[in-house]
């Protein structure tokens, strides 16, 4: 089993930042690829960032990119998510997700343990 904490999450103005960390426990973290995804009110949950078991790969939705970066520090087994220049769609609450993997992958489903979520808003 592998116990997933987010935390960082609050409220923002548009244009500002947020790091949101997740600290990992149980299992062995270099061991597992992660991942961060949102889900907004009424609305499914959806990917943001995937990163591989080392740091070397990561890949973003299209609609973070540029803005978002995703990393981890394995001696600490935690994993990040730096966001700038957030925008009020960017409301959601934020999931880290660890799989059972070390390669990366955007799809929910794959994905074996979830963290309990943070709220992130960003007003206009």
């Amino acid at each position: 089993q592998v116990q997933l904490v987010e935390s960082g999450g609050g409220l923002v103005q548009a244009g500002g930042s947020l790091r949101l960390s997740c600290a990992a426990s149980g299992r062995t973290f270099s061991n597992y690829a992660m991942g961060w995804f949102r889900q907004a009110p009424g609305k499914e949950r959806e990917f943001v960032a995937t990163i591989n078991w080392n740091g070397v790969t990561t890949f973003y939705a299209n609609s973070v990119k540029g803005r978002f970066t995703i990393s981890r520090d394995n001696a600490k087994s935690t994993l990040y998510l730096q966001m700038n220049s957030l925008k009020p769609e960017d409301t959601a609450v934020y999931y880290c997700a660890a799989r059972g993997s070390m390669t990366t992958n955007f799809l929910s489903e794959l994905y074996d343990y979830w963290g309990q979520g943070t709220q992130v808003t960003v007003s206009s």
